[in-house]
């Protein structure tokens, strides 16, 4: 299994995980044999890059959190931010908004059940690592954005040896972080270009009105309501709303920017394409210090995989090979299955990078 973009799929190739809509329901099947008709039916989605499993990559990669468990969480998330956009209409009758928040007030107490579960699963998990980027299309991408930064903010919260109580207020935080941007108005948010200064300023008002919302509307604690404060500042005081600097930044604040724009990067987004995990993770460590805590930077560096499973290499000697596994100690110096050297098809063979210290891989390749 490899995430490839849409436009480098060969005729033939299977589908290695399903594609949903923004309501949960499958677009298109796990194990469905690829085409240029399907192929296209994907792009018209707003899917640009996703899994396959092909001749050169047939094993599949496990998630850390139980597949159900996820569409839950995504489907509590959608409803609960849907409902508190459609609440802000002065359509609606005064009857109607009480039934609105009553299920927002629902929606959360699910939410907050379902933080718990995450937490209690992946803790147990001591070494658990990130090995899977999320697949989102624009109609999607909060509602899965949302909960890819609670998974990610929590393995590193636990690699920051945070104790439990605070791990299901960070969860819980980072799960909702983003609720501000149902005041933002979807044609800012959903722009396809670059946002204008006046753009710009309306979105960055979504972290006081998203805390705002939580303060007034709901008795979620104020670490939950924090973080959707101050995901977006940043330790050199460049970020907002308040430019607030290194410390007098809330700790769990600064685990869920990381998660965010971790995620963010890996994600494509109607102005860009994402960026191989690789790349991210590059971003993120050359970010330390400056927009990110140093010290949760290394402790994130170690848990993120930059070359999953199934990813296609090219080596500084010019060979290409396949990422076989992961060595734990070394994750930028995987064993690889080398597949090509000079240009040519070869017998394959393995190569661990751990060993061979003369060689670092240059570049992630889509087709041999």
């Amino acid at each position: 299994m490899r995430l490839i973009p849409i436009d480098a799929v060969k005729e033939g190739a299977f589908l290695a995980q399903p594609l949903y809509n923004a309501q949960g329901q499958i677009l298109l099947a796990k194990g469905t044999r690829l085409n240029s008709r399907f192929c296209e039916k994907i792009k018209e989605s707003g899917f640009y890059t996703i899994y396959i499993l092909d001749e050169y990559s047939n094993e599949e990669i496990e998630d850390i959190l139980k597949p159900e468990i996820r569409r839950k969480t995504i489907s509590s998330i959608t409803s609960v931010l849907n409902n508190i956009s459609d609440a802000q209409s002065t359509e609606k009758s005064l009857s109607q908004k009480k039934k609105i928040e009553t299920n927002i007030n629902d929606g959360l107490s699910q939410i907050e059940g379902l933080a718990k579960s995450i937490v209690d699963d992946v803790f147990t998990q001591k070494n658990v690592m990130i090995n899977l980027v999320d697949i989102k299309n624009n109609d999607n991408y909060t509602y899965h954005h949302s909960v890819n930064v609670g998974i990610l903010a929590l393995v590193l919260g636990i690699g920051m040896n945070i104790n439990k109580i605070d791990l299901y207020d960070l969860v819980m935080g980072a799960l909702l972080h983003d609720v501000g941007k149902m005041f933002v108005p979807k044609e800012i948010l959903n722009k396809q270009g670059k946002l204008s200064a006046e753009e710009y300023n309306i979105m960055k008002e979504h972290t006081t009105r998203g805390f705002n919302y939580l303060k007034d509307h709901t008795d979620l604690n104020g670490k939950v309501r924090l973080i959707a404060l101050q995901h977006q500042e940043r330790i050199d005081g460049t970020g907002y709303p308040y430019n607030l600097k290194n410390e007098q930044i809330f700790p769990l604040s600064k685990i869920t920017s990381i998660a965010d724009v971790y995620d963010a990067l890996t994600s494509d987004r109607p102005y860009r394409s994402a960026l191989h995990p690789n790349e991210a993770v590059e971003y993120i460590m050359g970010s330390g210090g400056r927009y990110f805590d140093m010290d949760m930077v290394k402790s994130f560096v170690k848990k993120v995989i930059p070359y999953p499973i199934g990813t296609i290499v090219r080596l500084s000697n010019g060979a290409v090979g396949i990422v076989e596994e992961i060595n734990q100690e070394y994750i930028l110096r995987p064993i690889l299955k080398i597949l090509k050297e000079n240009d040519k098809m070869i017998l394959p063979f393995l190569c661990d990078l751990k060993k061979e210290h003369n060689l670092v891989i240059e570049g992630v390749v889509h087709n041999l």
